[in-house]
């Protein structure tokens, strides 16, 4: 990648995309069909993926259909109605091939430092390799949950068993017949909870407060419906695509389903502790471990109809109680009591707020991101931020909800606006500080009635912000962010 010499041609722009999950890829698909080839995708991994390729722990599976969890001209072969992860690999390896986007890849390499020269309008941007680029716009598709969340417990470095974070996880570690802790109770956790179970001696379940969980009616596809699916035209794939599209954002039109008020939230609590009563009716001590206290979506909401049936094995036990500290050979929890494993899974998340620590950014008058952000990253419509020109970010901050794909769509479609005035001779696309505020204030005035506000979880700032969600559907952010773009930024 090159600067862009003084008599360079207005055609010749060029990107610097961060990451190589699906942000990033749909970044570069999007990019080069708008006629731009002049950019790089880097990635830290060794492969691309993202969150599918770190996250490799037993289990893991999306929650979301496997026909939408896609891009829209991709077809493909799909195994079971929710894709596990190594089929996502498969999948992100032929639209990889599909597209050739393989020249355009660099892995194992981060982006350490982006400094923004004004008298350029170009982002410096410094590779782990020592590799410096000179960019004119900087796509950011890193998303939010990509630092993984280590607990300080005293003792951490005691304990002399194996650990291993979901999101690092490691298949050298041995879990045939160990007794092993998992730390958690989200997505993850019940994922690796079910995976895991079968193997271990036994395994206790740390549960310092209980979310909601439903079935997510997850199975394999028949020969039969694949056969169908295969052989079915390019049109009928695309109506029923539209359908599933619809089915999984409807419950979030408005926001209904975060709003404890609504029928539809109401009609989901229900269903939710009827599922609880139904599973343990023969064990009223897990009944009520299990339910929580805030209403329906207060946290994420774990789709996972093996989790709970799992608990009821013999060699499963439910510890409702947080981790206080570890000890050489064990996890000692808040009641003072020690519970000996061998293996330590921690299944404790990701850390929003510090989705791009670790990159020195450094913007217009050398005000820095981080300092910018503090704990509490906000970007108009999660894309832009003021005083970082030409940067965009895909997946930030409350840009998670909604669908993934037609979100990431839509935060492309504003850097290749900005690309499209550049081409005309306009240098900067930034949103004004004004936009932001009022965007901000917007945000959390839809937040105060909504579930969220009566938990504490990684979608909260320390104050108690919500920073990572979207408070509406899918539908309204592609509209919205179609309306309001050339309203909230500064093109010059």
């Amino acid at each position: 990648m090159h600067g862009r010499p003084a008599t360079a041609v207005q055609s010749d722009v060029s990107v610097a995309v961060i990451g190589a999950g699906f942000g990033g890829l749909t970044a570069g698909m999007m990019l080069r069909d708008a006629g731009v080839t002049n950019f790089r995708i880097i990635e830290r991994a060794a492969g691309p993926g993202g969150t599918w390729w770190n996250n490799r722990y037993p289990g893991a599976e999306v929650d979301v259909p496997s026909h939408v969890y896609s891009w829209h001209f991709k077809r493909f072969d799909w195994e079971r109605t929710h894709a596990r992860q190594p089929e996502i690999q498969r999948y992100v390896a032929e639209v990889i091939q599909d597209q050739k986007l393989q020249d355009y890849l660099t892995f194992n390499t981060s982006v350490t430092e982006m400094i923004w020269q004004e008298d350029h309008k170009q982002w410096r941007v410094t590779l782990s390799n020592g590799e410096v680029l000179q960019a004119d716009f900087v796509i950011s598709a890193v998303g939010l949950l990509n630092e993984p969340r280590y607990p300080d417990w005293p003792g951490y470095d005691d304990f002399k068993g194996a650990k291993v974070h979901t999101a690092v996880w490691d298949d050298g570690v041995e879990l045939k017949d160990k007794r092993i802790a998992v730390v958690g109770v989200g997505s993850s956790a019940t994922q690796v909870v079910v995976n895991v179970a079968p193997l271990a001696k036994h395994l206790y379940v740390f549960q310092r407060e209980p979310g909601w969980v439903v079935p997510k009616f997850d199975r394999d596809f028949t020969e039969e419906e694949r056969r169908q699916f295969r052989s079915e035209s390019e049109a009928s794939r695309l109506k029923r695509r539209r359908q599933l599209f619809w089915q999984t954002n409807r419950g979030m039109i408005f926001g209904r389903m975060y709003r404890p008020h609504t029928k539809y939230s109401k009609r989901m609590h229900a269903f939710a502790k009827n599922y609880i009563a139904e599973v343990f009716k023969d064990r009223p001590d897990l009944k009520e471990a299990v339910t929580p206290t805030f209403a329906f979506a207060g946290k994420r909401t774990v789709a996972n109809g093996d989790y709970y049936p799992t608990l009821l094995r013999d060699n499963v036990t439910l510890v409702p109680r947080a981790v206080e500290r570890l000890t050489e050979t064990g996890v000692v929890d808040s009641s003072g009591a020690e519970t000996p494993i061998d293996v330590l899974i921690m299944a404790t998340g990701f850390d929003p707020a510090r989705a791009l620590s670790s990159i020195n950014i450094e913007g217009r008058n050398g005000k820095k991101l981080a300092d910018t952000w503090g704990d509490e990253p906000r970007a108009f419509f999660g894309i832009t931020v003021p005083n970082f020109p030409n940067m965009f970010i895909m997946y930030g901050p409350n840009a998670h909800g909604g669908m993934i794909f037609t979100n990431h769509q839509s935060q492309v479609n504003w850097a290749l606006k900005a690309i499209r005035a550049w081409r005309n001779g306009k240098r900067t696309f930034e949103v004004k500080p004004s936009a932001l505020k009022r965007y901000v204030a917007w945000l959390e005035g839809r937040m105060e009635r909504t579930a969220w506000k009566q938990t504490k979880s990684y979608f909260h700032s320390k104050r108690g912000a919500i920073i990572t969600q979207w408070p509406w559907d899918g539908f309204a952010y592609i509209i919205m962010t179609r309306l309001f773009w050339r309203i909230g930024h500064r093109i010059k």
